[in-house]
């Protein structure tokens, strides 16, 4: 009995080693089937591992409401800042226009005294204008009177000249009688021998 199974053995193990030395070589094994995922599965992963979108979102809902916290932190300063900016502007504008006002009071007053003063120009102008004229009037009325009163003066000198020939006329005239009548009288008392007694009274008295 051990010897026929000791050569059932031999005569096993020699089939087998010929069936390996004549089979072809063996094919590569086809690649593995994809595997199914069901959509339990998904599902599963998905609240297993959190996505990068929803972690984002995670972090900007955060950071919303870390705004919105700093927001409404500072509301009340924002909201103080906010009527000072206004009380500011409306203090330049208030300004603006006080400024404007000063200015056109400012060109008002100028361009008023402006007038009045080329009023005044004017007046002065006109009266000397006015004055001038007089004076050259009278001027030359005085020149005229001067003319006149010179000319006067001139027939006042003639006249006086001419009186005061006259007057030498008839004083030479009145001269030349007496020389005459002395000559005579003189040629009488030469003739009659008498001496003229005026002479002798003169001498007597």
């Amino acid at each position: 009995m051990g010897v026929e199974e000791e050569a059932r053995k031999v005569e096993a193990e020699a089939p087998s080693q010929t069936v390996e030395a004549e089979a072809p070589p063996e094919t590569p094994p086809p690649p593995p089937a994809p595997v199914e995922v069901s959509p339990k599965d998904v599902t599963e992963e998905k609240t297993v591992i959190p996505s990068p979108t929803s972690v984002e979102k995670v972090d900007d809902s955060k950071a919303i409401a870390v705004v919105d916290k700093v927001s409404s932190e500072k509301s009340s300063g924002g909201s103080i800042d906010r009527d000072a900016v206004l009380a500011r502007v409306e203090t330049e504008k208030r300004m603006s226009l006080i400024k404007a006002w000063e200015e056109s009071e400012k060109t008002q007053a100028e361009n008023k005294a402006h007038k009045k003063l080329s009023t005044i120009i004017s007046w002065e102008n006109t009266k000397k204008a006015t004055v001038e004229a007089q004076l050259k009037a009278i001027e030359e009325k005085l020149e005229k009177k001067k003319a006149e009163y010179a000319e006067k003066m001139k027939n006042k000198i003639a006249i006086i000249h001419k009186e005061a020939e006259e007057k030498r006329a008839m004083v030479e005239a009145k001269r030349g009688e007496e020389m005459l009548k002395a000559e005579e009288m003189a040629a009488k008392y030469r003739a009659t021998g008498l001496a003229p007694k005026k002479l002798f009274g003169c001498f007597s008295g």
